[in-house]
C-alpha cells in the first residue's frame, strides 16, 4: 500500500487530521511573535574607560591600546576597534559571526574576565573599566515627554512615574531614558572668604566625603538580644549639608555655610538633551523580552498610559518617535493581505489552466499547506516579520507544484477512461519520489542563506525557514491529502476543454519537433541569447539592501569639533524653524550630543560628540522624503557655512553608516590626515556625492598652562593641584557622592561666579600653597600658556591608527559613485607602512556575499547529487544544470526594464529561482524516461512528454510569477520578484524547448545506432 492508497483508504482519519492541522495552525498564527524586521544579533561590546584630564594621544597610548591588546587574546574575536578622545577610552568589540545570542553571554563573560584582569596595567588616574554588553538592545518603543510651561523636574517626575509603571507592563525587558540630565548636589565655594580664612580644598572636599559614607557598624550584646550601633552624624538632605563642619585657621570651626552656597541642581554642560517639536523633552525607550509580542506590548502600553492619565499633569504630552508596535500592526496587516491577494491570484490562474474543480482541489491544498506551516514555524522561533511573511509569498507558487503534478496526472488518466481512485494512486506512485527529490533541491537552493552567519544571513534567515518547512510541508499533503481529494471531487474534463488543450499541443509538439531537427540552429540562438544577456548585465545597477519607505527622515548635523553642546543645541533651534515650516512635516525630534536610543534594529546610532545633532523628521508620506532632504541640504550649505549637514532614508536591513567609506591605515596622524584630505577631495569632486566627513573630525585647539618647576615644587603644587583648581574655575569637579534614598548624586566643588574665560583669568586663579599655607595667585607657578592644536579624537582598527572618511550619494545607487571613486583613491600614491581599504555598502555586500559563498558550494553539490541519486546518471543531470544559466537571460532582461537593481534580495531571487527550474526540468526528464521505459521511440517519448507536462511546468510558472505581483509594490522585495517573475518566465519558455532539445541531442544518436 502507498501512501496515496492508505489515506484514501482512510478518509475519516485524513479529513479529520486536516482539520485539526487547519486549527492548530490557526492558533500557532495567532500565537507567533511580531515584529517590523527580523532580528539579528549585534555581536558587538563597549568597554568604556574614563581617563579624566587625559589627552587623546595619551588616553590612545595608555588605556586603548592596554584594553586592546587583552581583547586581541579572545579566540571569539573578529576585530577590535577604539575611539580615544579627551578624557574617554570606547573600545568596541566584535565577535565572529558564528556566535549567536545563546553563545553571546558566554563570550561576553569571558571579555570581562580579560577586562578586569588588565585594570592593574591601567595608569592612575583611569576608572575601572565599564563593559557594555547591551549595546545591540533595540528599544522599538521610543516616546518623548514634554510639556509646554512645565520645568525640567516637573517633566522628570512624570517620567519617574512611566519608568516605575511600564516595568510592570508584560512583555517589556528594559525601560531607558534619553536626554535626563544628571542631579547634582552643587557646593558653590565663596573664593573671597575662604582666602580669608585660609581654609585649603582638600579640607573641605575630605569632609564632605567622610560625611556621607556608610561607617562601619558595631554591635552589643543586650541580654538576649544583639544590637547595632549606628553613629548619628551624617548627611541625610542637602540642607544638612550646610551644617558640616570645617577646620579652620587656629583650629577655629566653621560651618561649610558660611563659606559656601549648597543647592541641589543638574549638571552643566548636559551630556546629552533631547527636543520634540521645539520643547525640551525627556526620551523614554521600551524595549521587548526576547521572543515577546511587540503588538499587544505596545497596546498595553498604551492601556496603562491612560490608566495614568489621572496622575499626570494637565499638559504633559506624549510624542511618538517610534512606536514599534503600530508599524508592526500596519506592516503584518499588508503582508497579510498581500498574501491573500496572492492566493486569490494563483486559485484564479488554476481555474484559468485547470478549470473549477481541480482548481478548488490544489487552492484548499493550499490553504491547508499555510495553515500548517505555522505549527512547525511557531517551536521554531520564527516571528511574523517582513521576511518570514515576504516568503510565503515566494513559496506561494511553489507550494502548488506538486499539487499542481498530481492533479494533472489524474485528470490525464481518468480522461484515458481509468478509475479516479486508481489514477489517484498511479500518479502518487509514479511522482512521489522525484517530487520529494525536485522539492528538496527547491529547499536547498534557500539553504546558502539559512546557513550564513553574518548579520545579513541572520537578517535572512526565516526566509529559508518559512520555505522549508512550507514545501516539504506542500509534499506531504500532495501526497496525501490531494489525492483524496481527487477522488472525491474530480471528474473527466469535458470536451470542450480537451479539443482547446489539444489544439495547443499540437502547436507546442511541431514547434518542439521543429527544434529537435534543428539543434544547432537552437542552441546556437540560446548561445547568442545567454552571451547577450551576460554583456548586458553590465547595465544592471548594483545595490546592497534598499531603502526604506519608513515615513521618516534623519538628517545628521555636525558642528566643528570641539563646539559646547550649547552652541549646538542653538544651531539646531535654527535647524528647527526651517524645518517645521516645510510642506509634508508632521513631527520632529532633536537630538543633540549622541545619536538616538537604537529604536530600529538597522538604526546605529552616533557615539557622544557635543558637536554632533541628529533630527528625526516625520512625514506624511514618503513621496515627500526626497524633496525635503534636498531643501534641508541646500538651507544648511546656504546658511551655516560651518555645518556639514546631510539627510537620508532609513534603511532596510544590515549596514553602517555612510555607503562609501574608505579607510586609511598608518602609523602618523599627520600623514593619515593628509591622504584623508586627499581622499575627500575626490569625493567632493565628483557630481553626485555629499555628505564628506571623517571619524576623526578637525583637530582642536588646546591652551597648555607651561608649570615653573621651581616655583610649583616651591609651593608643594603638582600639576594635579593645577589642574583641579582649574576644573573648579569652571566646570566644576566632582569630589564625592551625596545618597538620597536610592539616588547617587555626585557632588560637585565649584568656586561660585562666573571667569571670563582668558588667559589672563586663568593667570589670577587662587591656588592653596601647602608650603605657605595659603593660597597664591595661579600666575606663581606658571610660567606661560601656549596654544596647540591636536586631535581630539583617534580612532584605531585592530590596534593600528585608522582614520575613515565617508560619503553617500546624491541620487541613484551607492554602486555606480564607488565604481567611479575606487579607482583614483587607489591611484594616489600611499608611502610605506600606509593602505587602504574599503567599508561601507561594499564592505556589508561583499561580506554577505562571502556568508553565502561559503555555504553555496555544499549546497550545491548536495542538489547535484540529489539529481544523480534521482536518475542514476550523469548526462541527465548535466541536461537539467545547463538550464539554470538560461535563467540569466530574462533575469537581465526584467531587471533593465524595470530599473531594478541587483542588490542581495536579487541575487537571494536568483537562488531560488535555480531550484525552481531544477524542479521543472526533474518532472520533464522522469516523464520522458517514463515513456521510454513503456516502449516508446526516443524522438516520440521527448515531444510527448513535454507535451503531457506542458500544463503543470506552465501553470507552476505561472502561479510562482503572477502570486509575486503584490511584492513588486514592496521596497524590500521588488528586486526579488522582478528577477523571479521575469527569469521563471523566460526559463521556463527554454526548460521545455531546450531540455528536450539537449535530451535529444545527448540520447537520440543511440536509437539510431
Amino acid at each position: 500500500m502507498n501512501l496515496a492508497e492508505f489515506w484514501i483508504n482512510n478518509r475519516v482519519i485524513t479529513l479529520v487530521l486536516t482539520f485539526v492541522m487547519l486549527g492548530v495552525g490557526l492558533q500557532s498564527f495567532q500565537k507567533m511573535s511580531r515584529l517590523e524586521d527580523p532580528e539579528f544579533t549585534i555581536k558587538q561590546a563597549l568597554v568604556v574607560t574614563p581617563y579624566q584630564g587625559a589627552s587623546a594621544t595619551e588616553v590612545e597610548k595608555e588605556v586603548s591600546d592596554r584594553i586592546e591588546k587583552a581583547v586581541q587574546e579572545m579566540g571569539q574575536l573578529k576585530k577590535v576597534t577604539s575611539k580615544s578622545e579627551r578624557g574617554l577610552s570606547t573600545v568596541t568589540v566584535e565577535v565572529k559571526d558564528h556566535y549567536d545570542k545563546t553563545s553571546l553571554p558566554q563570550v561576553w563573560d569571558e571579555l570581562r574576565r580579560k577586562i578586569n584582569d588588565v585594570q592593574s596595567d591601567l595608569p592612575p588616574g583611569a576608572s575601572t573599566s565599564q563593559v557594555i554588553d547591551d549595546y545591540g538592545d533595540v528599544y522599538g518603543n521610543f516616546l518623548a515627554v514634554y510639556g509646554d510651561g512645565y520645568s525640567y523636574a516637573e517633566i522628570k517626575d512624570v517620567v519617574d512615574l512611566l519608568r516605575r509603571e511600564f516595568l510592570l507592563v508584560k512583555d517589556v525587558a528594559k525601560v531607558t531614558t534619553y536626554g535626563e540630565l544628571q542631579e547634582v548636589v552643587y557646593v558653590e565655594l565663596k573664593r573671597t572668604r575662604i582666602s580669608q580664612l585660609g581654609i585649603s580644598n582638600d579640607v573641605i572636599i575630605n569632609e564632605l566625603q567622610q560625611k556621607n559614607l556608610v561607617a562601619q557598624q558595631g554591635k552589643v550584646k543586650v541580654e538576649k538580644e544583639y544590637i547595632t550601633i549606628t553613629p548619628e552624624g551624617g548627611v541625610d538632605t542637602v540642607k544638612d549639608f550646610e551644617n558640616i563642619l570645617i577646620l579652620g585657621t587656629g583650629r577655629s570651626q566653621i560651618y561649610l555655610k558660611d563659606i559656601a552656597d549648597i543647592r541641589r541642581g543638574y549638571q552643566d554642560p548636559a551630556s546629552n538633551m533631547m527636543r520634540f517639536n521645539g520643547n525640551i523633552a525627556i526620551g523614554m525607550g521600551i524595549s521587548t523580552i526576547s521572543g515577546g509580542n511587540v503588538v499587544d506590548m505596545g497596546h498595553a502600553l498604551k492601556q496603562r498610559l491612560l490608566e495614568l492619565q489621572q496622575n499626570i499633569p494637565i499638559g504633559i504630552e506624549f510624542g511618538i518617535v517610534s512606536w514599534q508596535s503600530d508599524t508592526v500592526e500596519k506592516a503584518i496587516s499588508g503582508f497579510v493581505l498581500s498574501l491573500i491577494e496572492a492566493v486569490v491570484i494563483v486559485i484564479l490562474v488554476l481555474v484559468a489552466f485547470m478549470g473549477l474543480q481541480s482548481s478548488v482541489i490544489i487552492g484548499t491544498v493550499l490553504i491547508i499547506t499555510i495553515g500548517g506551516s505555522f505549527i512547525f514555524l511557531l517551536p521554531m522561533g520564527v516571528a511574523l516579520e517582513r521576511i518570514s511573511l515576504g516568503a510565503l509569498i515566494i513559496a506561494l507558487g511553489m507550494l502548488v507544484d506538486n499539487a499542481i503534478v498530481v492533479v494533472d496526472g489524474v485528470l490525464v488518466r481518468i480522461q484515458k477512461g481509468e478509475n479516479v481512485k486508481s489514477a489517484a494512486i498511479e500518479v502518487v506512485k509514479q511522482t512521489a519520489l522525484p517530487l520529494l527529490g525536485a522539492t528538496v533541491i527547491a529547499i536547498l537552493a534557500f539553504a546558502a542563506i539559512g546557513t550564513s552567519d553574518d548579520n545579513t544571513g541572520e537578517f535572512c534567515r526565516s526566509l529559508f525557514q518559512v520555505v522549508f518547512v512550507a514545501l516539504l510541508l506542500s509534499w506531504v499533503t500532495a501526497v496525501t491529502i490531494t489525492p483524496l481529494m481527487c477522488v472525491m471531487m474530480l471528474k473527466a474534463p469535458t470536451n470542450a476543454q480537451s479539443k482547446k488543450d489539444s489544439g495547443l499541443i499540437r502547436v507546442y509538439k511541431k514547434l518542439l519537433t521543429q527544434c529537435i531537427h534543428h539543434k544547432l540552429t537552437t542552441l546556437s540562438v540560446v548561445i547568442i541569447l545567454f552571451v547577450t544577456s551576460l554583456w548586458s548585465f553590465q547595465f544592471v545597477s548594483q545595490s546592497f539592501f534598499p531603502e526604506s519607505t519608513r515615513p521618516q527622515i534623519s538628517v545628521d548635523v555636525w558642528l566643528p569639533q570641539g563646539t559646547h553642546i550649547s552652541e549646538t543645541k542653538k544651531t539646531v533651534e535654527k535647524i528647527e524653524n526651517f524645518v517645521k515650516t516645510q510642506e509634508g512635516v508632521t513631527n520632529m525630534t532633536s537630538l543633540i550630543g549622541e545619536g538616538a536610543l537604537r529604536f530600529l534594529l538597522t538604526y546605529d546610532p552616533e557615539q557622544p560628540n557635543s558637536a554632533y545633532a541628529q533630527l528625526l523628521v516625520d512625514v506624511e508620506s514618503t513621496e515627500v522624503m526626497d524633496l525635503l532632504i534636498n531643501k534641508i541640504e541646500n538651507h544648511l550649505s546656504e546658511n551655516f557655512p560651518d555645518v556639514n549637514g546631510y539627510g537620508a532614508k532609513f534603511r532596510l536591513g544590515p549596514g553602517g553608516n555612510g555607503k562609501i567609506q574608505t579607510r586609511i591605515s598608518g602609523p602618523n596622524p599627520n600623514t593619515l590626515r593628509r591622504l584623508a584630505d586627499e581622499v575627500e577631495a575626490i569625493y567632493r569632486a565628483d557630481h553626485d556625492s555629499k555628505g564628506f566627513r571623517t571619524d576623526w573630525r578637525q583637530i582642536v585647539k588646546t591652551l597648555k598652562p607651561v608649570i615653573s618647576e621651581v616655583q610649583a615644587n616651591a609651593n608643594g603644587i603638582s600639576r594635579s593641584d593645577i589642574a583641579n583648581v582649574i576644573q573648579e574655575n569652571f566646570q566644576g569637579r566632582t569630589v564625592g557622592v551625596f545618597r538620597d534614598g536610592d539616588l547617587l548624586l555626585p557632588i560637585v566643588l565649584k568656586v561660585k561666579g562666573d571667569v571670563e574665560q582668558t588667559v589672563d583669568a586663568i593667570q589670577n586663579l587662587q591656588i592653596w600653597s601647602s608650603r605657605a599655607q595659603r593660597e597664591i595667585p595661579l600666575r606663581q607657578v606658571i610660567s606661560r600658556f601656549d596654544v596647540v592644536f591636536e586631535d581630539e579624537i583617534i580612532q584605531r582598527r585592530n590596534r593600528l591608527p585608522t582614520i575613515t572618511v565617508f560619503a553617500d550619494p546624491i541620487e541613484g545607487g551607492a554602486a555606480e559613485l564607488f565604481q567611479r571613486l575606487r579607482p583614483q583613491i587607489e591611484a594616489l600614491s600611499l608611502p610605506p607602512g600606509y593602505f587602504i581599504e574599503w567599508g561601507g555598502e561594499y564592505e556589508d555586500s561583499g561580506d554577505a556575499q562571502a556568508g553565502l559563498a561559503a555555504s553555496i558550494p555544499a549546497f550545491a553539490g548536495a542538489m547535484i547529487l540529489v539529481t544523480i541519486m534521482l536518475f542514476n546518471s550523469l548526462r541527465l543531470p548535466l541536461i537539467i544544470w545547463l538550464t539554470v544559466p538560461l535563467a540569466l537571460i530574462g533575469v537581465t532582461s526584467g531587471l533593465l526594464l524595470s530599473d531594478q537593481p541587483f542588490g542581495f534580495m536579487a541575487l537571494l531571487g536568483f537562488l531560488s529561482l535555480s531550484g525552481m527550474l531544477i524542479k521543472n526540468a526533474i518532472v520533464l526528464i522522469d516523464e520522458i524516461n517514463l515513456e521510454i521505459n513503456q516502449g516508446k521511440r526516443i524522438l516520440d517519448a521527448i515531444v510527448d512528454s513535454g507535451a503531457s507536462r506542458m500544463r503543470p511546468v506552465a501553470m507552476a510558472a505561472s502561479t510562482t510569477a503572477l502570486g509575486m505581483i503584490p511584492l513588486l509594490f514592496d521596497a524590500f522585495f521588488v528586486s526579488m520578484a522582478v528577477t523571479i517573475i521575469a527569469g521563471l518566465i523566460f526559463a521556463t519558455v527554454l526548460t521545455m524547448v531546450v531540455v528536450p532539445v539537449l535530451y535529444a541531442s545527448l540520447f537520440l544518436h543511440q536509437e539510431n545506432t
